[in-house]
C-alpha cells in the first residue's frame, strides 16, 4: 500500500484541499492511504482556527483523506522551518508514509528541491549573516544571499507555497527521512488572495465567515455538514475578535521575563512586545505597536499567541516527540495498524494514554490541552466552554 503525506491547517477545509487529495491519488494510485499532519486549536499564523481540531480531521476523513493527527502547539506556532519540521517529523516518526505530495505556486518538485539543497550549503550562512547585519527580515536575506547565487531559485522564494514546499524538503533532508515528494501547481485562488469559481483560499473563507457570509458553496458536502453542525452545537466558528478580551489578559499578565523567554524574542523584541501588551487597547494594536520593519507581522502575531498559550524558546527545537490520532476511517486504521509495529514515536488513540508517557512528552501533550481550554472560551454555547475537553474528547473513527 502506497501511503502518502499531507501537511495541513484545513482552516476551514475547502475544494481546494479535497481536490489536492484526489490529484494524491491519482497520481500514486486510487488505493493509496492519504496521512493528514494537521495543526490543532491554533495555527501557524498565530490564530486560533475558526473550527475545532476535531471538527476539522473529521471534515478531512469525510472527503477523501484516511487518517489525521495532530502538529502539536509548539511546531504549530513556529515559522515555516519550525512547522515543517514539526510535521515532517511527526509523518516520518510513523515509520509508514513514502511520498509527500503538498500544492505549490511551481509545480516543480526538481526545482524545489534544488533550492532545499542550495540553503542546506553550509557556505551560504555567512551570507545570510551578512545580509542580517543590513538591518533584512530573516526570510528576504536569506533571498538576497541566494539570489546572487542562483537567481531562478532564489525567485522561487517570492511565494509561501514554494517556501514552505522547500522548508519540506529541507526537513526531509535534516531528518533523513526516506520519502520522496510530489508537489502539484496551485488552481485558484493564491495563499491569502481572492478566486473565482469554486475553489477559493481559506483566508477568503474566513473573511466571509468573519463577515457573516455563506461558504458551503466553496466546500465539499460533507465538510459543509461537519462546519454546520458544528454551528449548531455553538462550537464556532471561533474569529479573532471571539478571544481578544481573553488573549489581552493572559498577555497583560505576564512578567517582561515571560516575553523575554518567547520563540524568536531576540535584540529586545520581547521588551517590545511587552511594552505593547501593556500598553495598548486591543490585540491589533499590540502588533503593531511591536513590528519593525526588520519583522514580519506574522512573527509578532505567533509571538503575542506562544505568550498567550505558554510556549516558549527551544520547545520546538527538536521533533515532536508523539503522533495523536484525531480522526480515521477504515483506511486510516489500517495505516494505524502497520505503524504499531514501524513507529518511531509514540500514537495516541486515547489521550489518557499520554499520562504514562515520559514527563517531557506529556508537557507537551498537556500544553495543548491547556491551550484548548482557552480555545472552547471562544464557543458561542456556553456549556461547550467546559474545562478539559482535550483529555475527555477521542478521534473520530468513521
Amino acid at each position: 500500500m502506497v501511503i502518502a503525506g499531507i501537511v495541513a491547517e484545513y482552516n476551514p477545509f475547502h475544494n481546494g484541499h479535497a481536490l489536492h487529495i484526489n490529484k494524491t491519488r491519482e497520481a500514486l494510485g486510487a488505493d493509496t492511504a492519504v496521512v493528514c499532519c494537521m495543526s490543532g486549536d491554533f495555527v501557524q499564523r498565530g490564530e486560533a482556527a475558526v473550527y475545532s481540531k476535531f471538527a476539522r480531521a473529521e471534515a478531512a476523513v469525510r472527503c477523501g483523506a484516511d487518517l489525521v493527527v495532530e502538529l502539536p502547539l509548539p511546531w504549530a506556532l513556529s515559522s515555516a522551518e519550525g512547522f515543517a519540521r514539526g510535521a515532517l517529523g511527526v509523518l516520518g516518526g510513523l515509520g509508514v508514509v513514502d511520498t509527500l505530495s503538498f500544492g505549490s505556486e511551481c509545480g516543480d518538485a526538481a526545482l524545489l528541491s534544488a533550492a532545499a539543497e542550495a540553503l542546506l550549503e553550509p557556505s551560504l550562512a555567512p551570507e545570510i549573516k551578512a545580509e542580517l547585519a543590513e538591518g533584512l527580515p530573516f526570510a528576504a536575506a536569506r533571498q538576497r544571499a541566494l539570489s546572487r547565487r542562483d537567481p531562478e531559485l532564489a525567485g522561487l522564494l517570492d511565494s509561501p507555497n514554494n517556501i514552505l514546499g522547500v522548508e519540506y524538503i529541507k526537513a526531509i533532508f535534516d531528518l533523513r527521512l526516506d520519502m520522496e515528494v510530489l508537489t502539484f501547481r496551485r488552481e485558484g485562488a493564491a495563499h491569502d488572495g481572492a478566486g473565482e469559481g469554486e475553489i477559493r483560499s481559506a483566508n477568503e473563507l474566513r473573511t466571509r465567515m468573519g463577515a457573516g457570509r455563506p461558504v458551503d458553496e466553496y466546500m465539499p458536502p460533507e465538510a459543509a455538514k461537519v462546519f454546520a453542525r458544528e454551528r449548531e452545537l455553538g462550537r464556532g466558528p471561533v474569529l479573532p475578535s471571539t478571544l481578544e478580551p481573553m488573549l489581552l489578559s493572559r498577555l497583560r499578565m505576564l512578567p517582561e521575563s515571560a516575553f523575554n523567554g518567547l520563540p524568536d524574542a531576540t535584540e529586545g523584541l520581547g521588551n517590545r512586545l511587552c511594552a505593547a501588551a501593556r500598553e495598548e487597547p486591543g490585540w491589533d494594536g499590540v502588533l503593531s505597536a511591536a513590528k519593525s520593519k526588520r519583522y514580519a507581522l506574522s512573527r509578532i502575531r505567533r509571538m503575542c499567541m506562544c505568550a498567550c498559550l505558554g510556549v516558549r524558546a527551544g520547545m520546538a527545537d527538536q521533533a515532536p516527540p508523539y503522533a495523536r490520532v484525531l480522526a480515521a476511517n477504515a483506511r486510516g486504521r489500517e495505516v494505524l495498524r502497520l505503524a504499531a509495529g514501524r513507529a518511531r514515536i509514540p500514537l495516541i488513540t486515547k489521550a489518557a494514554a499520554a499520562r504514562s508517557l515520559p514527563r517531557e512528552v506529556e508537557d507537551i501533550f498537556e500544553l495543548g490541552a491547556r491551550a484548548r481550554d482557552l480555545y472552547v472560551l471562544g464557543y458561542g454555547a456556553r456549556e461547550e466552554r467546559r474545562g478539559g475537553s482535550d483529555w475527555r474528547t477521542g478521534p473520530a473513527m468513521l
